[in-house]
């Protein structure tokens, strides 16, 4: 891996499993493991494309001028588990309640909801970006979060998207970077450039 970008490097093979979020401390899962006083468990908040769904297959549609949009969401139904992020999730669901906060467009819910099922992943709340919504993915994931944060305490947030992650570290949000899957820049236009996923 290139420590300086965070990204694989052809060949390399993935870390087996992310680290898990630690506090201040470093006391790992301190941050937002069991159930507060309240009753209420943190929540683990985590992004779908990149983190658990692998696109690659799909980024054909987006290299095109213009991009294929309907192709590049209908087939994400057949997106491959990427299997550190799904280990990963399962793991958190045991501590946090899980709450996917994905790009995706609104229309896309159910074959979403389908796939995550069908990969065994927890239902969690799933938020999505209404289909009308043109903001780059780090301005809609903040103001989620920030709706969120309000009235629960969010413990961790997994995404892939280098802005996304720098934006939402330097509001002080817990970050886990998923760099198990190569960033690629079609993904990275079409998320903070076209406001599209």
């Amino acid at each position: 891996m290139d420590e300086a970008s965070g990204r694989l490097v052809d060949g390399a093979a993935p870390p087996a499993r992310p680290p898990a979020p630690a506090d201040a401390s470093g006391t790992v899962g301190a941050s937002g493991g069991g159930p507060r006083a309240d009753g209420q468990r943190p929540l683990a908040v985590i992004d779908v494309d990149g983190v658990v769904a692998d696109v690659r297959h799909r980024l054909r549609y987006l290299r095109q001028r213009p991009g294929n949009w309907e192709a590049f969401f209908a087939a994400a139904a057949d997106d491959p588990p990427l299997p550190v992020g799904v280990a990963l999730v399962r793991d958190l669901a045991a501590e946090h309640d899980i709450v996917w906060l994905t790009g995706r467009p609104q229309r896309w819910r159910a074959d979403t909801r389908r796939w995550l099922a069908a990969h065994g992943l927890p239902a969690g709340t799933l938020r999505m970006r209404p289909d009308d919504d043109r903001r780059p993915a780090r301005v809609f994931k903040r103001a989620e979060l920030r709706r969120l944060g309000a009235t629960r305490r969010v413990a961790v947030v997994v995404d892939d998207d280098p802005a996304v992650i720098a934006l939402l570290e330097r509001d002080g949000w817990p970050v886990l970077r998923a760099d198990w899957l190569p960033y690629e820049d079609t993904l990275g236009n079409a998320q903070e450039v076209e406001g599209r996923t």
